[in-house]
Parts: C-alpha cells; sequence; structure tokens
C-alpha cells in the first residue's frame, strides 16, 4: 500500500524539485489540515489496536490440536490473519510520520521495512482470499456430488507459493522505497529511476494483481459456486454446512471488495494523471489531499474486521470463542475465591 506514503508526502510532491506537477502559481492549493492528520493518525491506532486483539485470537483459535487436522479453509484463514497482523503492526510508524507533519523519524533501514510489510499485505491478503473462495467451491463441489474434498496439493504447499508470489511483487518497493528530502521535509517514498512513468505502472501493476484480477477470480469463483448449488441438492447435514461457510467467505470477499474499491479508484486516477493521460487539476489535487486519506483509512480497517467476520458467520469460530470466555471466566471466579480464602485466613 504506497498510497500510504504517498498520501503522506501529497502535499510536498505537488511542489517537488522536479517540477512535474508545477507549482504553487500554476494552480491554487488549499491549506493542510493538522486536525486531519490527528484524526487519521488516531484512526491508525485504533485499527491497530482492535487488529492485534482480533488476529491474535485467531490464531488461538485457530491453532490446530493435538492429533487432529485443521481443515484446508483454517489454513488459509490463518495464513491472512497472518498477514493482517503484520500489516497492523506497521501502522504506529505511520501514525507517528502522518502525526510529525508528514515527516519520516525512522530512517532508511525502517522506511524498507515498513513500506514492505504495508505492500506486502496488499498483495497477500488477496492471494488468501483467493485461495479461501477456491476451497470453498470445491468443497461444496465435492459435497453435493456426495464424497469428501480431496486437495489437488498440500495446502502448506499452496500457501507458501502464495507468500513467494506476493514476496516477487513487493521486491520494487523494498528495492526503491527510501528516505528522501522533498521540499525541505523527510519523507519514506518510491523513488524510481525513471521518475513518474514508473511509478504510475508500479501503481497501475498493484491495482491490477492485487485487485482486479482477484476480484475477477473471486466473482467467476462465486458465480460458479452459486450456479452449482442451485442445480444439486443440499440436503444433508455436511452439504448444508458447507454452504454455510461459504456465506462467511462470501461476506470476507465482499468486505475486502468495498474497502479497497475507493482506494484503488483514486489510485487509477493517479496513475493516468502520472502516465499524462488526465490533467493534473485542482479536483486531483483536492481528492487526494482530503478524499485520499479517508480511503486509505478504510482500506486499512479491512485488516482487523476479517477476525470479527469469522467470529460473527461461523459457528466453529464462535463456539471456540464462547468456550474461551467460559475458560476465563470460571479461571477468574477461582483466582477470586482464591483470593478470599487466603485474606480470611489472613
Amino acid at each position: 500500500m504506497t498510497d500510504l506514503a504517498m498520501m503522506n508526502a501529497t502535499l510536498n510532491m505537488t511542489l517537488g524539485d522536479s517540477g512535474w506537477y508545477g507549482t504553487a502559481e500554476d494552480i491554487d492549493l488549499p491549506a493542510d489540515s493538522p486536525v486531519l492528520r490527528i484524526i487519521i493518525s488516531v484512526i491508525y491506532s485504533v485499527v491497530c489496536a482492535v487488529g492485534l486483539v482480533g488476529n491474535l485470537l485467531v490464531f488461538f483459535l485457530m491453532k490446530p490440536k493435538r492429533g487432529k487436522k485443521s481443515s484446508t479453509l483454517n489454513y488459509f484463514i490463518f495464513n491472512l490473519a497472518l498477514t493482517d497482523f503484520q500489516f497492523v503492526l506497521t501502522l504506529p510508524f505511520w501514525a507517528v510520520d502522518i502525526a510529525l507533519d508528514f515527516s519520516w523519524p525512522f530512517g532508511d533501514a525502517m522506511c524498507k521495512i515498513i513500506m514492505s510489510v504495508t505492500v506486502l499485505n496488499m498483495y497477500a491478503g488477496p492471494f488468501f482470499l483467493l485461495a479461501m473462495s477456491i476451497t470453498r467451491y470445491w468443497s461444496v463441489a465435492s459435497a453435493t456430488k456426495g464424497h469428501s474434498c480431496k486437495p489437488l496439493c498440500s495446502v502448506k504447499w499452496v500457501c507458501a507459493f502464495l507468500w513467494i508470489l506476493a514476496t516477487l511483487a513487493t521486491a520494487p518497493t523494498a528495492i526503491f522505497s527510501t528516505v528522501t528530502s522533498v521540499a525541505g521535509e523527510t519523507l519514506c517514498l518510491l523513488k524510481f529511476p525513471g521518475g513518474q512513468y514508473w511509478l504510475g505502472m508500479y501503481n497501475l501493476q498493484k491495482i491490477i494483481v492485487a485487485f482486479v484480477f482477484p476480484m475477477l477470480i473471486l466473482s467467476v469463483s462465486y458465480l460458479l459456486l452459486v450456479r452449482f448449488v442451485k442445480k444439486r441438492s443440499m440436503n444433508n447435514h455436511a452439504s448444508r454446512r458447507k454452504l454455510h461457510l461459504t456465506k462467511s467467505v462470501t461476506i470476507v470477499v465482499m468486505a475486502f471488495f468495498l474497502c479497497w474499491l475507493p482506494n484503488h479508484a483514486i489510485t487509477m486516477w493517479g496513475v493516468l494523471v502520472k502516465l499524462n493521460v488526465v490533467p493534473w487539476d485542482d479536483a486531483y489535487y483536492i481528492v487526494q489531499t482530503y478524499i485520499h486519506p479517508a480511503t486509505v483509512c478504510l482500506a486499512q480497517t479491512n485488516s482487523c474486521l476479517n477476525p470479527f467476520i469469522y467470529c460473527l458467520t461461523r459457528r466453529e469460530f464462535r463456539k471456540k470463542l464462547k468456550h474461551l470466555v467460559l475458560h476465563l471466566t470460571n479461571r477468574s471466579d477461582t483466582l477470586s475465591l482464591q483470593t478470599r480464602s487466603t485474606r480470611q485466613m489472613d
């Protein structure tokens, strides 16, 4: 999500030393808003806290028990929670960066690490959602045919392949992210040797690989699943259960789509500006300065929504969570009774 860094640098990049965007005399620029920066920093902090708790809960509840095998879907959920957990850990750094008036205080090495982890989530998240959707289709299709689903290959190898694919897609970020001075400010951003053209192509790759392609496959998979289910009987308990799990995956996918669509739409506008397809104007600057930050915040909330979607839609997850709460409550009551007994004896 290099848009996060680009958002931080929007004001300064409009007045950059390259002159590509023009100067303050060429366009009437609105003033930067300290209130907006504070609001965004607070949102990042809240998303970080909620995301940490939610994804840690997923790790605990999805932890495979001794002697039991986790389902294929649970492996993908665990890996999706892992990439979301990594991402929310970067939010405090971005919150500080924004609170300091878009000035990066952590040095070049941390710039590369934080930027790379942020972008890695942008690719890995959709990849695991894609795997979850295809797994649901395969599982339900197998159930309606009256036999169990046998994966074509080990789910661990699939997860490893998806992580490698996401890492390769993130490689340009790790290479070209750097701390640089723009208009007197120290910024953590991408700096391509070829200038704005390659930055535009990089963002175009991000939109296609991390959003358009996954959404096309997810949509086709979902439509095939709906068509398949309508044509076949779903009377047995196993089939109904698999169909219920399909609904939870559908909600996760829809949350991803609704959270990320506005951000990618504005990013696409930026790509067209960078490639000189559409002109830079007042409208673009206002959208980048005031609306784009809101879309970034919306996109980031997706990383803390998934655990709660699992909790609300999956019976297995709700049952484990209820058991955990009861266990903690009983343990708390036991400790309270022990404390009272100790005080009475004293």
